[in-house]
């Protein structure tokens, strides 16, 4: 009897669907599309076992080419509570082979909050599986942290942190106690440095420092490891860093001084809310 009650149900959930959700969801009025996003994200969350399959996932996949800002937003706070519970990663693999693409595309989305829940949906797909994303989608990412919109900045500072910074090796563990250049710090500073000179944007120092601000304080205020690798030598089998490097890490060093000292994004950052184009 628990089966046929839990049977009728579904049908009547289906019956609903194919007769409210599948005509709604294109609705001439954004404000309708929106809320048919809203909650099959909510029936995805709270019925997986029914809806979260690529039959159902496929609307949210295709309402992200939506024309209107609040929409495609929707797709991604939705997409959000679902790739936010790790238990649920296995059931959106062929979701995200599909429209990763576009998801990556929508970080430079015309609007800027569409473009920050994009980065942090990406965040999180990141932390489902690092083989998912490739290393030019990572580069795609990672070239935001220059942006003049600080949101948007900053949740690709997160993005960057999560994919470079945050992972420790189990030697590490052993060397947390320590300070200065034999810190576990002193590798992620280097890390830093090098990302820096490869970026080529050698005169924005500051607002790569401003985007990592939030996420990665401790590293950026550890002026004790920065001041080390500048003046001790090398220990045994590390390489020195070169005169470019040297001047990239003094450069970015003055910056996060700043940047304690005046609590406020640099000069040129802020937090408007169009941007120009597509």
């Amino acid at each position: 009897q628990l089966q046929e009650n839990q049977d009728e149900i579904e049908n009547m959930m289906n019956a609903i669907f194919k007769g409210v959700f599948v005509h709604r969801y294109r609705d001439a009025i954004a404000e309708i599309r929106a809320i048919c996003i809203e909650e099959i994200g909510i029936w995805m969350k709270m019925y997986s076992d029914a809806f979260l399959n690529d039959s159902y996932l496929k609307y949210v996949g295709w309402t992200m080419h939506d024309k209107q800002g609040e929409v495609r937003l929707k797709c991604l706070t939705a997409l959000q509570g679902l790739y936010y519970n790790k238990e649920l990663n296995s059931k959106l693999e062929l979701f995200t082979s599909r429209f990763k693409d576009r998801i990556v595309s929508m970080t430079l989305d015309k609007e800027y909050d569409v473009a920050v829940q994009a980065i942090k949906l990406l965040t999180l797909v990141l932390q489902s599986s690092e083989e998912v994303l490739t290393a030019e989608d990572c580069e795609n990412v990672y070239h935001l942290v220059y942006s003049a919109h600080r949101p948007v900045a900053v949740a690709a500072g997160e993005f960057l942190y999560k994919k470079l910074f945050s992972r420790r090796d189990a030697e590490d563990d052993g060397m947390l106690k320590r300070r200065g250049r034999q810190s576990p710090n002193a590798n992620l500073v280097k890390t830093l440095v090098f990302f820096f000179l490869e970026s080529e944007l050698h005169e924005h120092a500051a607002y790569l420092v401003d985007s990592m601000w939030d996420c990665a304080t401790d590293l950026l205020k550890d002026w004790e490891c920065m001041n080390s690798l500048l003046l001790e030598e090398p220990l045994n089998g590390e390489e020195p860093l070169t005169d470019r490097q040297e001047s990239a890490l003094i450069e970015i060093m003055l910056c996060t001084i700043r940047q304690a000292a005046e609590c406020h994004p640099p000069v040129g950052r802020g937090t408007g809310k169009r941007v120009g184009s597509r």
